[in-house]
């Protein structure tokens, strides 16, 4: 689980089961060859919004700069609210329709939003950026589809070629804006966006070559489970769910407001880029070990240490506003996102049962990108309001609240321990 491209939890997973009669190592190698290069291609058009758009949306805004951030906030409760929809349409129709009617929307997306930057229109530019994040959506299913016709021993191998196009995305995003920014001149990123259209028109041709058989899928009647009040209640949900929150809606509010910020400070837009490039590697670089390291230490002590990178992120962006400082700043952001929000999601997954699962995740799916799309929201008002300082001074409460729940839980549950 990861967002991404941002990579989201593994709460959309289709509830199916895969009959053996589909399991075939050499079809799923190809699938996920074609799934890594789709993810590279298509999935680059998150990086691109989080690089361009909060700049974009300042140079739209006359006096209020306030909601130059308001189109990643779009792009975020966009990629929210196609959670549920991606996992429905994909369940009825198929992961190929799916991902082929995604690519082609992203591809419309990227089309209405440079036309929004050739006509200087704020609002359309919002909402080309709100429809890219949908069709984003169904990209963070990209991994599970590769592991649907692989064998026990092939699906981790097959997942982490998606993550590995995962993280080259992160690099063809920010390269592509740095290729296309000037293109219509003086018009600035009209031809990024553009661009953007682009990649989801390759990405379109890739998965329209997969071969993945429409799966079975079980009644949610039978599904029983506990009433989600009950499920919510319990220590461990409280706790992960806020670690998971404010992990992401911490590096969201920073991730955001930074490339605003750097301008500020007399950076050029390549730096700010280079920036986010940087900082999308460092999400999503470590999520090759992010699982064994988890295995090895603990859930809670990989949260504890995502939630202190947080800080130290931001101990770094108080120590100077050099192009060091915020490079150095937004690494330590991308790794502590990485350990502390898939920490969060792995203590997650200790608090339902596997019929409870599709539920429970999506629930928590809502919680968490509902505040990250405020904190990217209120992040461009407080940088425009009350400056740099005070959106990285943000981060410590929140970090010294989520480590004083997880210690509120280890000692809660070693008392439990003790008296049963």
């Amino acid at each position: 689980m990861c967002h991404a491209n941002f990579c989201l939890p593994e709460s959309i997973q289709m509830t199916v089961t895969t009959p053996d009669s589909f399991v075939d190592d050499s079809l799923a190698k190809r699938n996920a060859l074609l799934l890594a290069l789709a993810q590279a291609i298509g999935g680059a058009s998150a990086s691109i919004v989080i690089a361009t758009a909060p700049l974009v949306g300042y140079s739209m805004l006359d006096t209020d700069k306030s909601l130059a951030t308001l189109p990643v906030s779009a792009m975020v409760l966009g990629t929210a609210f196609g959670t549920i929809p991606a996992g429905m349409i994909m369940r009825r129709y198929g992961r190929r329709t799916g991902f082929m009617g995604a690519a082609l929307l992203g591809a419309i997306a990227g089309l209405l939003a440079a036309f929004a930057v050739f006509q200087d229109e704020f609002l359309m530019f919002a909402l080309g950026c709100c429809i890219s994040g949908f069709a984003g959506a169904f990209v963070q299913q990209y991994r599970f589809a590769a592991a649907d016709t692989a064998s026990d021993a092939f699906k981790p191998k097959a997942i982490s070629w998606v993550l590995a196009g995962g993280v080259l995305a992160g690099v063809v995003g920010p390269q592509t804006v740095i290729a296309t920014k000037d293109l219509f001149s003086p018009i600035l990123f009209a031809g990024t966006y553009l661009a953007q259209a682009g990649l989801s028109l390759i990405a379109f041709f890739l998965v329209a070559f997969l071969r993945i058989p429409k799966p079975q899928r079980h009644s949610h009647t039978q599904a029983g489970g506990r009433p989600l009040r009950q499920i919510m209640s319990q220590r461990r949900f409280i706790v992960a769910a806020a670690c998971g929150i404010c992990s992401y809606a911490l590096m969201s509010m920073v991730m955001t407001a930074t490339p605003l910020a750097m301008i500020g400070c007399g950076l050029s837009q390549n730096d700010a880029t280079l920036g986010i490039q940087w900082h999308v590697l460092a999400m999503f670089g470590p999520s090759f070990f992010t699982g064994n390291l988890i295995g090895r230490f603990g859930k809670e002590r990989i949260v504890s240490i995502g939630l202190l990178l947080l800080a130290g992120c931001s101990v770094v962006a108080l120590m100077g506003v050099d192009l060091a400082n915020f490079w150095i700043a937004l690494i330590l952001l991308g790794l502590g996102w990485n350990f502390g929000f898939i920490g969060a999601t792995a203590m997650l997954t200790d608090t339902y049962r596997p019929e409870e699962r599709n539920l429970v995740q999506a629930v928590n799916d809502f919680l968490v990108f509902g505040f990250v799309a405020a904190a990217s929201f209120s992040s461009g008002a407080l940088l425009n309001v009350y400056g740099w300082n005070t959106v990285t001074l943000l981060v410590f409460p929140f970090v010294v609240l989520c480590i004083g729940l997880l210690i509120w839980l280890a000692v809660a549950e070693r008392r439990a321990d003790t008296t049963s």
